[in-house]
């Protein structure tokens, strides 16, 4: 699975950044309909299960929500004296983020932990049932948060998350009720009037193209981030099949005259190239993963082969320090290191900051 996905990555990345070669993107990929947004989910919430790296059951502010959840469970506890010896539970802050698509009763999302009082790790704790409210106060509780805690680094073991851990209890609506018109808002890497220009092209030939014609065009720019579509209307009754066709419009990179830029979604570990992204020389090393190259003996047999082994990937395209290399120079030595998409990324934000990738790095 690791080669697997790691093959997969970088030959995406490989196509991506071939001269010449676009990505197709669709509008909903690069744009979202005014008044959709992100949202946050929160609450507070006990991780039961630890073995002894929880806080410390002296602390009131520990005591207290532990002898709250085993009152309603039946067994109430007089003095909280009696868990001063607990170290199996930790106070955290649980969150849930909520896409710009919104939610739905019943969907279950990721939720992240994070300990707020004293605990050393979450690592094979369990988070208790808790309910998750929005930042504003008296909101009431749209989702309830509850599973096993999955420590990423257990360099940081007291952050986590629980995958598909919240569960909607009601719909969470982000998208405006669209009748007359809507405006579409482009993420900001594809931000720029020309951007903007050919989104509103390729909607208005899209529509002209089907049966639904009609005499004046149904988007137009209004800034570099932001186009007006006119909703026909013949459509104003169920625009709903309208919008979806808007959002699925395809629309070549190439067309929108982005700068040399570099995009990554850690969340799906897609990378995405545009415009002419050099990299200067530099070495890359990452973890415990090693180059092996095998070369043959004078009289190469399949039995007794030379093999050399390195810990390091050059990237180099000329004699001179001067010259750049291309990103799908890059890509050739991550693909020898056998380098996943995530940890592409890492390496990437290493070259940024070093000074080595000529390009703007977006991280979402």
């Amino acid at each position: 699975m690791r080669r697997l996905t790691a093959t997969l990555a970088l030959l995406s990345l490989a196509l991506l950044a071939r001269p010449g070669l676009a990505q197709t993107l669709r509008i909903s990929e690069m744009a979202r309909i005014k008044g959709q947004g992100m949202s946050v989910l929160q609450g507070l919430g006990l991780v039961v299960g630890l073995n002894g790296t929880g806080d410390s059951g002296k602390e009131l502010a520990v005591a207290r929500p532990i002898a709250e959840v085993l009152r309603r469970n039946g067994n109430p506890i007089p003095d909280l004296s009696e868990l001063a010896k607990s170290r199996s539970v930790a106070l955290v802050m649980v969150t849930c983020q909520i896409p710009r698509e919104g939610a739905r009763k019943d969907d279950e999302l990721d939720v992240r932990v994070s300990v707020i009082h004293s605990a050393s790790s979450l690592d094979g704790g369990m988070l208790y049932i808790s309910p998750l409210t929005a930042p504003i106060p008296g909101s009431g509780v749209w989702a309830y948060a509850q599973g096993q805690v999955i420590v990423e680094s257990m360099e940081n073991p007291t952050t986590g998350f629980i995958p598909g851990g919240a569960y909607i209890a009601k719909d969470i609506v982000t998208t405006p009720d669209v009748k007359t018109a809507f405006e579409l808002v482009l993420d900001p890497p594809y931000a720029g009037f020309r951007s903007a220009a050919e989104v509103a092209g390729a909607i208005n030939d899209e529509y002209l193209l089907t049966t639904r014609t009609i005499g004046e065009k149904i988007a137009k720019v209004i800034d570099e981030r932001t186009v007006l579509v006119t909703v026909p209307e013949s459509e104003r009754r169920a625009p709903a099949g309208f919008v979806g066709d808007v959002m699925a419009t395809s629309i070549s990179s190439s067309r929108l005259g982005l700068p040399a830029q570099v995009i990554c979604n850690t969340r799906t570990g897609q990378i995405m190239v545009s415009g002419d992204v050099r990299i200067s020389p530099a070495v890359i090393t990452h973890e415990d993963l090693v180059i092996t190259t095998t070369v043959p003996a004078p009289e190469p047999t399949a039995a007794d082969p030379l093999v050399e082994k390195s810990r390091w990937a050059a990237i180099g395209p000329g004699a001179r320090e001067t010259d750049l290399a291309r990103i799908q120079d890059l890509q050739s030595a991550l693909n020898q290191l056998a380098v996943p998409a995530n940890d592409q990324i890492q390496i990437l934000q290493m070259l940024h900051k070093a000074g080595k990738l000529h390009a703007r790095l977006i991280i979402n």
